[in-house]
């Protein structure tokens, strides 16, 4: 990332400039809508494809966008048009609706022609895994109108000037000078000793989620079996986790519960993550408490050393490398997916992460774990093939 105000100090940011929003959505939409939204919509697509689901107006199928920042990059586009001294530039008149997170849910419904409930869930990064866990609350009532499927997203996508810096403020985000794409490609650092903060980034994941005989009447392969939900909230401060993570225990042991399994059931851990040092240090102190002495048993890791932080897309992101990993998708051989850079472990970061390569596995139980600013927690229970 080049940034343009000299006040930004990080040079790195895992966008995707490979993805083309024109084979989703016409130019004439993109320009009234925020960048996550072709992204969304690309993603949506694919899942439904994979499922074998047609987008047919359906009205048992319903959608649940996770996300954190929503249409920010529109929003901040807009002010500056307000602001602008131009006399002939003006703000769009879709500046409200798409700051209105609610309203981008409804945008991918309306386009994926899909008639059951169309929710938001922003609850920070912990957005797409609490949508995870309201689609299967949802999926599991029995109340007339319930859907029987639901396709939920998880997307952001603010990598921009004003963000960064807001990051930076926080003191989250990296700040390292990267000059090389080389370098840069390390830059995220989960558990290292050498970690300095996440590297922002963005895009859009989805799963289709469906009760389990209304897919085995039509057919379709089953990746993952979604077992348990637990979501908490330590009540403590904006930003920064407690020191006992208290709630985050009681998160992933409500998951446990759900999903009516023992902490020795599970034998994969998806971190959240996110290379700061508190973060890393603390979540695993969260997972030594949660599951004591099997804790040094499961095997961890982080797909952020990866692919940065994509803020309220990064539970929706985890449960698809955890799900794509385990399950053996087009016959790849399942493997826990490494957490990479991770040269010199920090010392309090003691458990097992994957570090560097690829592991082959049998495991097919895994917790997804989730932290947000806010002070909430979010854990998901899955088993996979």
């Amino acid at each position: 990332h080049q940034p343009t105000d000299p006040a930004v100090q990080s040079t790195v940011a895992a966008t995707c400039p490979d993805f083309n929003p024109d084979a989703v959505m016409s130019v004439a939409d993109q320009k009234r809508l925020p960048r996550l939204l072709p992204m969304a919509m690309a993603a949506a697509t694919e899942a439904l494809l994979q499922a074998d689901l047609p987008a047919d107006g359906s009205e048992a199928t319903g959608v649940i966008l996770g996300t954190g920042a929503g249409g920010i990059d529109f929003t901040l586009d807009q002010a500056a048009a307000y602001h602008a001294p131009d006399p002939g530039r003006h703000p769009s008149l879709w500046t409200i609706t798409n700051a209105t997170h609610g309203n981008l849910a409804g945008e991918l419904s309306i386009r994926l022609d899909l008639r059951g409930p169309s929710l938001c869930i922003s609850t920070g990064c912990a957005s797409s895994s609490d949508a995870i866990g309201l689609a299967m609350d949802l999926l599991r009532s029995r109340r007339p109108g319930a859907p029987r499927r639901l396709v939920v997203v998880g997307a952001d996508a603010h990598v921009r000037d004003e963000t960064l810096l807001g990051m930076e403020l926080l003191r989250v985000i990296s700040t390292r000078r990267c000059t090389s794409a080389d370098e840069a490609s390390r830059a995220s650092r989960p558990f290292d000793a050498g970690r300095d903060g996440f590297i922002l980034g963005e895009g859009a994941w989805a799963l289709v989620l469906e009760r389990a005989d209304e897919a085995s009447v039509r057919g379709t392969r089953i990746l993952a079996a979604l077992r348990g939900y637990g979501a908490t909230c330590d009540a403590y401060h904006r930003v920064r986790p407690v020191e006992d993570m208290e709630g985050s225990v009681r998160a992933m042991q409500h998951a446990l519960q759900d999903a009516e399994l023992e902490p020795t059931d599970i034998e994969v851990f998806h971190y959240h993550g996110t290379a700061t040092e508190t973060n890393d240090r603390l979540e695993t102190l969260a997972v030594r408490r949660a599951f004591g002495d099997h804790a040094r048993s499961l095997r961890g890791t982080s797909v952020k050393s990866m692919i940065g932080h994509p803020q309220g897309a990064c539970g929706a992101a985890a449960m698809v490398a955890t799900i794509g990993a385990l399950a053996g998708l087009d016959g790849d051989t399942p493997f826990i997916p490494p957490t990479i850079n991770l040269d010199d472990p920090d010392r309090a970061c003691d458990l097992e992460y994957t570090p560097n390569v690829a592991v082959p596995t049998t495991a097919r139980t895994a917790l997804v774990n989730c932290l947000a600013f806010g002070a909430k927690n979010s854990a998901l229970v899955l088993t996979c093939g």
